[in-house]
């Protein structure tokens, strides 16, 4: 009986230590929100480079691997690039863009984020952010991405 007890006893703490460690689900939405807003809105659907800096921290960096090699793209480059985009055909028509997250892990101050993006109904992007809490809030500050054909 006392090995019953032992185990039981050990299980609930378990229990507990899990559940003291998962994050509550307003940091789970919380890191969603900056995600939809700044990356799949800001990149994505609306190509919006104001949208986007709110959500990604200055530090920001995405890896590209291209033929074998790692390139390295910052905040200012990426977001040059949607500006520039929107300058050049500021009426053009915007894909229908949809995500998905089958994956929001947050622990602590770090997280991670799958999505899944869909342009057009087309699967076009796999994409792992990294993100870090700071005082004003969540930042996305690391990206890497499968592209899909």
């Amino acid at each position: 009986m006392r090995g019953l007890h032992t185990a039981l006893a050990t299980g609930v703490l378990l229990a507990l230590a899990a559940a003291s460690v998962a994050a509550p689900p307003d940091e789970a939405a919380g890191v969603k929100a900056v995600v939809q807003l700044a990356y799949v809105e800001g990149v994505h659907a609306k190509g919006d480079a104001s949208l986007m800096r709110q959500g990604f921290h200055a530090e920001f960096r995405m890896l590209v691997l291209r033929e074998g090699k790692m390139q390295v793209v910052t905040l200012d480059e990426w977001a040059g690039r949607i500006e520039a985009r929107a300058k050049e055909n500021p009426n053009a028509a915007q894909p229908a863009i949809r995500a998905e997250y089958p994956i929001v892990d947050v622990t602590g101050n770090a997280a991670i984020v799958r999505v899944e993006l869909y342009r057009d109904g087309k699967h076009a992007f796999t994409d792992y952010l990294s993100l870090y809490k700071f005082p004003d809030g969540w930042k996305i500050v690391g990206k890497i991405f499968q592209a899909h054909a």
